[in-house]
């Protein structure tokens, strides 16, 4: 397919060394731009390297970019204006091989969550399943693996750069504002992850979320789930069981995976595997087995009757919201880059089960001045900015806060990327930071 064909791969992160790999070896003539030359190191030795790129070589036929790109770069709008195509990985994956049955998801939160238990409900059922895309290992690596069913889960960057994905299933677990400063506006970001259900044979969404039910108005074959009983709808909670119609499938107190908002991640990977055909045992027993992965409301201990609960996945405002209804009382860690996000209604909604709260970072101000409207009884704390060990100062002030029966909660409402390398390396400061404190090793 891609044979002898000039291809310029834009991004040499993660998923771009796997286009590299899977394009190489298909005999394409691949040129690889980043912007960062130590990122250029250790590639297939048969790609040229381009560091800086800022328009395609003459003859290019195709761009494949790494989902993070905007179309405004350089390199992509060079390509652009010169008429090449410009696809992004995802893309490229499907039209390599359409053979893997593709389960997709997208929302702005719980994808990760999602996918694993789908991934769980799939392997229960004997099948050969797999989690890939968004959630780490790139889609091109699980379609080349061969791969009976992918649970495949998507962002918003990536369904901007791909135009023929047909998923059996498909699903919008809820949007909310996010990435606001890479799409330009929420409609914008809506219809991106709206792209999802175009050509899937089944779109699954929340009728519990707005947006959701939005985006699937219209498809010819819609289901429908909600955190209430199911009445008009497929997929609900009946007495403390998620259940599909009159099919009781598990019992929420089953599901490790704490949360309403996580009920809602079952119910949503229950929804896609049943509609693929999958047993009602399998779901069970999958979403029974479930373990969340690091970094998503994972218990760090619990020190003098307060527990700390290391959530710094909870990238957005919205995430932060269903982590915070989970605990009745709550000293609260938060603060990182916004990206636009608005906390008014988080911090509202949060008021009443906040025993404090301390931040830090880029967003803090905006996080304080969200707490002095909504809640000014809640006592803060930020971080000085410059404290050069700033998660442990945060977790010394919270664990001041704290009283027997709370809950110190890192539910970070934003981006890590101010002061950390990405969420897991901000998880882990505070789980260190927490044991250093309590002088565990």
């Amino acid at each position: 397919m891609f044979e002898g064909q000039r291809v310029v791969v834009a991004g040499a992160g993660v998923s771009g060394r796997s286009v590299v790999e899977a394009l190489v070896g298909m005999g394409a003539r691949v040129t690889v731009a980043d912007a960062d030359p130590d990122r250029l190191t250790d590639l297939n030795p048969a790609a040229t390297l381009a560091p800086g790129l800022a328009a395609p070589p003459p003859g290019t036929d195709l761009v494949v970019t790494s989902p993070g790109w905007r179309p405004s770069s350089l390199l992509l709008a060079a390509a652009a204006k010169a008429g090449i195509e410009v696809i992004g990985d995802v893309e490229l994956a499907w039209r390599v091989a359409r053979e893997p049955v593709w389960l997709a998801v997208t929302g702005t939160n719980g994808k990760t969550t999602t996918v694993g238990m789908l991934a769980e409900i799939l392997r229960a059922a004997g099948r050969d399943a797999v989690a890939c895309g968004n959630v780490g290992l790139p889609v091109i690596d699980a379609v080349l693996a061969g791969h009976e069913v992918l649970a495949v889960e998507l962002s918003s960057f990536q369904l901007h750069w791909q135009s023929s994905v047909r998923p059996a299933v498909s699903v919008v677990l809820n949007v909310a504002e996010d990435h606001l400063d890479w799409h330009g506006s929420m409609d914008a970001y809506a219809a991106a992850k709206g792209r999802i259900h175009a050509g899937a044979g089944t779109a699954v969404y929340n009728a519990d979320d707005v947006w959701s039910t939005l985006l699937a108005a219209g498809h010819p074959n819609p289901v429908a789930f909600t955190l209430d009983e199911p009445g008009e709808h497929r997929f609900g909670i009946v007495d403390g069981v998620l259940v599909d119609g009159d099919q009781p499938l598990v019992p929420v107190a089953d599901i490790a995976a704490p949360g309403l908002h996580n009920a809602a991640n079952a119910l949503a990977a229950a929804a896609l595997a049943r509609c693929h055909g999958i047993g009602a045992d399998a779901v069970r027993a999958g979403l029974s087995g479930f373990r969340p992965g690091d970094h998503r409301a994972v218990p760090v201990g619990d020190w003098d009757g307060v527990r700390y609960v290391n959530d710094s996945k909870a990238t957005n405002p919205h995430a932060a919201a269903g982590s915070l209804a989970a605990y009745p009382s709550v000293v609260w860690v938060a603060g990182g880059l916004l990206k636009g996000a608005s906390v008014d209604e988080l911090v509202a909604e949060a008021a009443p089960r906040l025993r404090g709260a301390v931040v830090l970072g880029d967003g803090a101000d905006v996080i304080l001045a969200a707490l002095a409207r909504h809640a000014p009884q809640v006592p803060t704390h930020r971080v000085a900015p410059g404290d050069d060990e700033p998660m442990m100062a945060a977790v010394r002030a919270a664990s001041g806060m704290a009283r027997p029966g709370d809950v110190v909660l890192l539910a970070p409402a934003a981006a890590s990327q101010d002061m950390f390398r990405d969420y897991a390396e901000r998880g882990e400061a505070f789980v260190a930071a927490v044991r250093r404190l309590h002088e565990v090793s």
